[in-house]
């Protein structure tokens, strides 16, 4: 089991890169900008933009072609993400958790478990996401509850996660559960099964498994973000175990987080870009004191640092989807596109408020909703906190005196 293998098995020319982004760039302009202020203040899943997603191939981007997928590279992967946080980037989290869970599977997984799950996956017939999230465990994994008891040829699943994207409009999840809740240290004892809540040949619902309530949210609107519970649920153990043994789920778990992290660092460079974009357009038409305000060297100095922090982020990025590519392991890389593009999100999105004055403030502009979604990429895939001792671990590690 190689954790820090390549996830997509071929790379795309440059002209096919080019014609991907290309095509990304008209739905945007074509169907994602229209509505985007509408469903996101209206807090509504974007169905048919999902349908678009599903035929532009977004839920297979990172899995590879024998699949059914794209076969993306993560710095592809990464422009794409980004370009569409530019206009909504609600968007991007509905098939970035979905490719976390097919990451570890494509990672991880066993010949039977790929070739049964990653063309569900890989063709948006079954979507999920990755279930590590309970009430009383978020950056700390492995104070984790809930359980899966083997039975035979079946795992018996009971506890409940919370904060887990496309909990409701999704069909599956990558579940990180106990397997050996008296293991020490405690990762041992964890694993990953593949859960449906759905039979993906029946379509039905499956016992043992529902939905709580969606939760509501400050920014990250459209998308659903809830809790799954699992009461004694029951799933095939040779199908549903990731890899095939116990134990090993702490690590797939951190595995697919890598990706999520390059995702969140794009998404922030995505709505930084914007901020900036905004900010600059308006400076140029908004005049006081007789003229523009980009001529105020108060305003001056905002343009200029945000200028300055938002190409920064974007190369971060850059850097850590490149080494990821090669396969290597990348978690200071992602930290530091993580920590430092997220606080540039925060930073960028506030001064451009201050820039627009009241009309940041206001629901007709798209500042205020680049505020609002802003401090989550602070949070999730793990907090900044976080993020900077990893980085630092990572760097004595590389370092040694």
């Amino acid at each position: 089991m190689n954790a820090h293998a390549p996830v997509a098995s071929a790379a795309i020319s440059e002209a096919d890169e080019r014609a991907i982004l290309d095509a990304i760039d008209k739905w945007i302009e074509k169907k994602v900008a229209p509505v985007a202020m509408t469903l996101e203040h209206d807090d509504v899943w974007p169905a048919e933009l999902v349908a678009d997603m599903t035929e532009l191939g977004l839920f297979g981007a990172l899995i590879a072609p024998e699949y059914g997928g794209l076969g993306l590279s993560a710095t592809t992967y990464a422009r794409i993400v980004t370009r569409i946080s530019e206009e909504w980037m609600s968007l991007t989290g509905i098939f970035n958790s979905h490719l976390m869970m097919a990451t570890v599977v494509q990672r991880f997984g066993t010949e039977r478990q790929k070739d049964y799950w990653l063309p569900k996956f890989a063709s948006g017939e079954l979507r999920g996401g990755l279930g590590l999230t309970e009430p009383d465990a978020g950056t700390d994994l492995q104070a984790i509850r809930t359980t899966a008891r083997r039975e035979g040829d079946a795992y018996v699943v009971n506890g409940t996660k919370t904060w887990i994207s496309n909990a409701i409009q999704g069909h599956v999840v990558a579940l990180l559960v106990k397997t050996d809740p008296e293991a020490q240290p405690r990762y041992k004892g964890m694993s990953i099964l593949i859960t449906p809540k759905i039979d993906p040949k029946t379509r039905q619902p499956l016992p043992g498994v529902s939905n709580g309530r969606k939760l509501e949210k400050l920014g990250y609107k459209g998308i659903d973000s809830g809790e799954f519970i699992f009461e004694d649920y029951r799933c095939d153990a040779d199908l549903c175990l990731v890899g095939g043994q116990e134990g090993q789920g702490f690590f797939m778990a951190t595995g697919g987080l890598e990706i999520g992290r390059i995702n969140i660092a794009a998404r922030s460079v995505g709505i930084a870009r914007r901020a900036l974009k905004e900010s600059v357009r308006y400076a140029q038409v908004r005049k006081t004191m007789g003229k523009p305000i980009c001529e105020h060297q108060a305003i001056q100095l905002k343009l200029g640092d945000m200028a300055a922090r938002t190409r920064a982020a974007e190369l971060l990025v850059e850097d850590a989807a490149r080494a990821f590519d090669t396969g290597a392991r990348i978690d200071m890389e992602a930290g530091m596109a993580k920590y430092f593009a997220s606080e540039t999100a925060v930073e960028v999105a506030t001064e451009a408020m201050r820039i627009h004055g009241g009309y940041g403030y206001s629901k007709e502009y798209v500042i205020e909703r680049l505020y609002r979604d802003a401090p989550l990429m602070c949070i999730g895939e793990g907090t900044n906190e976080m993020q900077r001792i990893i980085i630092s671990k990572q760097l004595v590690a590389r370092n040694p005196a």
